[in-house]
């Protein structure tokens, strides 16, 4: 069996999170940096990690680490790794790069020389001058840190990242990816057993996400991926992937889910890429104001939201009183969990409450805190 080495890349302060998805899988001695979760593995783990990961944004297949402090070093490193056997001669490869703390700190210069040696090694193995570049997507990633050099290539696709499960073709405004909804989730204590309700669902993406999580669908089994075309790939091992990820899924479970938004048409996306998703017999979207609820619809809930802020702040006033109202009524039900994602700085004040625990996250660009408050557990 070929051996190699993958890495699996998430947002900063979901690391934890994608390490577990990871050794769930069955992934061991696994070694974290900076957003990327390496670990070794077999050709066919391309395939079953790219399917079955809810996290992490895409999966890279690395090709080698090395020291460089010159350009001549960084061609020749790049030059003996072994191009041939994941390009092919009419694929499509473009270089990415970054570069931090290193004496080689120019970007475009560092892709330039990579991809030159990536040239010269693939014209001299396949004896042409010129590359169509038609065929399957392969996009390498040169990153350079303090002097390290790590030459990696995309195996989930650059255009679409593992955010992209296909059930939401059309949305309306949607600041949430996907994967950070399931993150959240699994940051949680929900589980199938327990309700979950999102009171500010918009198009759908937390409650869908954690239909998908109840019901053990796995998050790529509708979708295509950059690395299916490659050189070294089987299709078998894609096929393979998904026909045991089927295998797994749970329709028996009764599953309990509310969405709810003020935004009509919103609710209408939702409940259509609830459809796309295979999961809207176990979600009740319905149009509420949140500011309209008197009390907790029942006890022992799970709330996990996203409500507006930053480019989606609209009006200050109006967005302290979603907050004032999830204090007052989730906030003061001791058997309910309550879990905000926000970058408000003020969101504790107008809750009235300090959380149990606020995690560092990244939504984006944008620095967000994930403002966690425990209730009681069912007995």
């Amino acid at each position: 069996m070929d051996k190699i080495r993958l890495a699996a890349v998430c947002a900063f302060g979901l690391e934890a999170v994608v390490k577990r998805e990871l050794q769930e899988l069955g992934y061991e001695n696994l070694e974290t940096d900076n957003g990327w979760i390496y670990f070794d593995a077999e050709l066919k783990d391309i395939a079953i990690t790219n399917v079955n990961l809810r996290s992490a944004e895409r999966v890279m297949l690395v090709l080698g680490q090395f020291e460089a402090l010159s350009f001549e070093e960084l061609f020749n490193r790049t030059y003996e790794l072994p191009w041939e056997e994941w390009i092919s001669v009419d694929s499509k490869f473009t270089v990415k790069g970054k570069s931090v703390k290193s004496k080689l700190f120019s970007v475009p210069d560092c892709q330039s020389i990579v991809k030159k040696a990536v040239v010269k090694k693939l014209s001299e193995e396949y004896d042409v001058e010129w590359f169509s570049e038609s065929g399957a997507e392969c996009t390498i990633l040169v990153s350079i840190h303090k002097d390290i050099t790590t030459i990696s290539m995309d195996t989930t696709g650059s255009r679409e990242g593992l955010f992209k499960r296909g059930y939401r073709e059309n949305s309306a405004a949607a600041p949430l990816k996907e994967t950070m909804a399931a993150a959240l989730i699994q940051l949680s204590f929900w589980n199938k057993d327990r309700i979950l309700l999102d009171p500010m669902c918009g198009s759908g993406t937390i409650p869908i996400e954690a239909a998908l999580i109840g019901r053990n669908i796995a998050p790529g089994l509708n979708r295509s991926f950059a690395s299916e075309g490659w050189k070294k790939m089987k299709a078998e091992y894609f096929k393979n992937a998904k026909i045991e990820a089927r295998k797994k899924i749970d329709l028996d479970s009764d599953i309990k889910i509310y969405g709810y938004d003020i935004n009509r048409k919103a609710i209408a996306i939702a409940k259509q890429n609830a459809i796309e998703a295979g999961v809207d017999d176990c979600i009740e979207f319905e149009v509420k104001d949140i500011t309209s609820f008197a009390k907790t619809p029942f006890d022992y809930g799970i709330l996990i939201t996203n409500p507006p802020y930053g480019e989606r702040i609209g009006n200050e006033a109006d967005i302290e009183e979603i907050h004032k109202t999830i204090g007052r009524v989730f906030g003061n039900n001791p058997s309910w969990s309550n879990y905000i994602i926000t970058s408000e700085d003020e969101f504790e004040k107008h809750y009235g409450k300090k959380c149990d625990k606020k995690r560092k996250l990244f939504n984006g660009d944008i620095k967000v805190n994930f403002y966690q408050y425990f209730g009681k557990r069912p007995e």
